[in-house]
């Protein structure tokens, strides 16, 4: 079986695709360039965490895309717990896609989870800042889903992301991911002109405790003068971020506060995973 395990979600069930994939970023180049989607990932195979979350964005994307959505929240559910047993892979990183042109088909992918390993976190990442810019960001689409791998592709050795940046020179999210920083000891991150993460839902509620939080992003001519800086994603959670454009964060390693919300983080996702 290929690594990454594929089927449509028709009105009479699960149907096989006409292609294969090695991995759901590969799997993407066969998706619709007009559609919505959303991806995460389970846990003990068959937990997921803020998968409502997840559907409610989905189903914004759609309104603001203006697709048609009709989301049957249990028949999804089930599809995907019945293509999580088949694959067999125990946790999973799944995709759910809605094709504007055929709203009624979900593609749902899925391949092996691989968590971030403990030698990344603890080292931390770097970032190089992009001038690309979303044509609507507050909305999953899958326009930018194929849009943003020339920027990957164009990512230099030893850079893990880029962050998109507008023409003030603000710092908005990462290309799959939102981004934060820490200056002067205030928690900041930009409060429009990004996506909305589901990752950032939970940050949002235990930052706070650790730091204050201020919605009002950092922009590159500040990038000497950060602490801390961290992206989050659902897959990721809270990964810390050591460099931006060569230029070194604070002592060059994972800071304090960020080690602090990720721990935060963990906790709360362990008392908040639900049954899929």
């Amino acid at each position: 079986m290929s690594p990454c395990h594929i089927r449509k979600l028709t009105a009479q069930g699960l149907a096989p695709v006409d292609y294969t994939a090695e991995s759901l970023a590969e799997a993407a180049q066969y998706e619709p360039h007009a559609g919505v989607y959303t991806v995460t990932n389970t846990f003990n195979t068959f937990q997921v965490l803020k998968f409502d979350a997840h559907l409610d964005r989905l189903e914004d994307s759609a309104r603001q895309a203006h697709i048609p959505l009709q989301l049957d929240r249990p028949k999804l559910r089930q599809a995907l717990h019945l293509m999580i047993r088949e694959a067999g892979f125990g946790d999973v990183r799944f995709r759910v896609t809605v094709p504007a042109d055929d709203p009624e088909t979900f593609i749902l992918s899925l391949e092996p989870f691989k968590p971030l390993s403990p030698e990344l976190i603890a080292s931390g990442v770097r970032c190089q800042t992009s001038a690309v810019i979303r044509s609507n960001p507050e909305a999953k689409t899958t326009d930018w889903m194929h849009d943003r791998t020339s920027i990957e592709a164009a990512l230099p050795p030893g850079v893990y992301t880029a962050l998109l940046v507008d023409e003030q020179g603000t710092i908005l999210e990462g290309i799959n991911s939102n981004f934060y920083a820490v200056l002067r000891r205030e928690l900041r991150t930009a409060g429009a002109g990004v996506l909305p993460g589901i990752a950032q839902q939970i940050v949002f509620e235990v930052a706070p405790a650790i730091l204050p939080v201020n919605r009002e992003a950092v922009t590159v001519t500040q990038i000497s003068s950060l602490n801390e800086a961290f992206i989050t994603s659902s897959s990721r959670g809270v990964l810390p971020v050591v460099a931006i454009n060569d230029i070194q964060i604070g002592e060059g390693r994972p800071g304090p506060y960020t080690m602090s919300i990720r721990h935060a983080y963990l906790a709360w996702m362990d008392t908040h995973l639900e049954d899929l």
